[in-house]
């Protein structure tokens, strides 16, 4: 069967051998590095958790911040809506109140009107009342006086128009 090798005759002994010599001679060294290589990895990731912690904090910070500045628009823009609504009741009664302010300027306006005609047409009509009684007058004068019965008339007359003018202009 198989020839039973030593120890040192088998070339696995020898690998072996070299393993534990190179582990023994560098594996400080390659220990050391694989150590720093490792923390250096493990600090890394460290800080990318720090980073990220960080980030996680800022995020709600600024989710906060807008939810806070969402929450004051939305008030602002009732209370604008309230405003507006508030402003347009108020336009709306003072619209009301000036259209019916017009309309009894207007109705005033109107019976000024209806008063200046029923004043005009009472003015007319004593115009024409007085004419009518002037040419009356005049017709009946001329039918029944004569000449020498208007002059003491018309002395009468003349002598009491300075008390007619000082009542007329006192009045």
């Amino acid at each position: 069967m198989h020839e039973h090798q030593g120890f040192f005759a088998n070339p696995r002994s020898w690998v072996a051998i070299a393993f534990v010599i190179f582990f023994l001679l560098f594996g400080k060294k390659l220990w050391t590095a694989l150590a720093a290589m490792l923390d250096k990895h493990a600090a890394t990731i460290r800080a990318d958790l720090d980073e990220a912690a960080r980030l996680r904090k800022e995020g709600e910070t600024l989710l906060a911040d807008a939810k806070a500045r969402r929450e004051a628009a939305i008030a602002d823009a009732k209370a604008l809506l309230e405003s507006a609504h508030a402003e347009a009741r108020r336009v709306a009664e003072q619209a009301g109140i000036d259209a019916e302010a017009a309309g009894k300027r207007r109705e005033k306006m109107a019976m000024e009107r209806i008063a200046a005609a029923e004043k005009a047409a009472v003015t007319d009509v004593r115009l024409a009342a007085a004419d009518i009684a002037a040419r009356a007058a005049e017709q009946v004068i001329a039918a029944t006086l004569s000449a020498e019965a208007d002059s003491p008339l018309i002395d009468h007359a003349i002598a009491g128009l300075p008390a007619a003018l000082g009542r007329a202009r006192a009045a």
